[in-house]
């Protein structure tokens, strides 16, 4: 597929750099043209870059792995046509580090990023999923031992299994995709951040991940 991954940031270019790996025609947006991290990790793997519109525009698959502060912002740079009718994968979290470290969660008054994103853009298909682990857990689940879950929520059915698909060609075994219902299983999955930056500072490793016993 041709896929624009939006987000230059660590995440952002870990995803964009296994989707290329698998062989998908992949273009990374920033604000700018030519952003620095976009044209060196361009450079690395093959990929594209541009803006946000840029990458957007040709792309069949969205990714937006900007930060949930400012992914709005960023979305409405790549423009609602660019957007409308595509799947969008949202793996964002509204954290703040205004204060430091660990961040803050922020609740926007849709209840959750994706929800502000599905209601700003009705004609995209937002699905949220991947948000509740560290990014190289998201491209190799194997990282981590045992039974862990990668949580998918989508209003549209077609969406879901789409980006099911996807996750499954990163190893998420289908018995280990935990599909939560309609977009608002994004509110729960938002809030799991404050529990999994505990849990961070006490293992002392990002290399671990949520299991459901019985699922």
């Amino acid at each position: 597929m041709k896929i624009a991954v939006l987000g230059t940031g660590e995440v952002g270019r870990r995803l964009a750099t296994k989707l290329v790996s698998l062989g998908h025609e992949v273009a990374m947006g920033s604000r700018t043209a030519d952003n620095a991290e976009a044209v060196t990790w361009a450079g690395e793997c093959g990929g594209t870059h541009g803006t946000f519109a840029d990458a957007a525009g040709p792309a069949e698959l969205v990714v937006n792995a900007t930060g949930g502060l400012v992914s709005l912002t960023a979305l409405e740079a790549a423009g609602a046509a660019n957007l409308r009718g595509k799947v969008l994968i949202d793996v964002s979290n509204a954290l703040d580090f205004s204060q430091g470290f660990p961040p803050r969660v922020v609740t926007s008054e849709e209840g959750s990023v994706a929800e502000q994103l599905q209601k700003a853009f009705p004609e995209t298909r937002v699905v949220k999923t991947l948000n509740t682990m560290t990014n190289t857990v998201m491209v190799d689940p194997g990282r981590v031992p045992g039974q862990h879950h990668v949580f998918l929520s989508g209003d549209d059915p077609d969406a879901k299994a789409v980006v099911a698909e996807l996750l499954a060609s990163f190893g998420w075994a289908a018995d280990r995709i935990l599909d939560l219902g309609d977009l608002s299983g994004a509110r729960a999955t938002e809030q799991l951040m404050p529990l999994w930056l505990r849990l961070y500072g006490v293992l002392g490793t990002a290399d671990f991940n949520f299991g459901i016993a019985g699922a």
